[in-house]
């Protein structure tokens, strides 16, 4: 079995969410040598997440947004946690709801994503500097 792995920070992006497909699959041309197994990306934060969604049309990322922020909205009055200010509390949430991994198949040196699927980072803060992702391939 052939493994590989490697960390990547990301590009700073502003909140929402934001397909950053291409940024895990040029970081790891390994890929190319497996014929079938398994990619698994880890988000090394808890005020962002990671999604597999529509690629193909913005809206759908710009609703998600807004669907969150009605969802979890900020300045709640039982938020506790508030020390790095109003995102803080519900950006946890959000990434909570979402997760911290995906897992994607691995077929033919490709990853095996549906035709309108693509990878997400969620970015539930205003602001934030790049985040760092643990990327791993495996398999034959």
């Amino acid at each position: 079995m052939k493994l590989y792995q490697k960390e990547l920070k990301l590009p700073p992006f502003g909140r929402g969410f934001h397909l950053v497909t291409e940024h895990i699959v040029r970081s790891m041309p390994e890929i190319l040598q497996i014929q079938v197994g398994m990619l698994q990306v880890f988000l090394k934060h808890t005020s962002a997440s990671l999604s597999i969604n529509e690629n193909a049309d913005a809206g759908v990322r710009a609703d998600f947004e807004s669907h969150f922020n009605k969802m979890v909205p900020e300045d709640a009055p039982y938020f506790v946690h508030n020390y790095e200010g109003p995102d803080d509390m519900p950006a946890h949430i959000k990434a909570s709801l979402l997760g911290a991994s995906v897992q994607i198949p691995i077929t033919n040196g490709k990853l095996n994503l549906g035709l309108w699927q693509g990878i997400y980072l969620c970015e539930h803060r205003n602001k934030a500097s790049g985040r760092y992702v643990v990327i791993t391939a495996f398999g034959e």
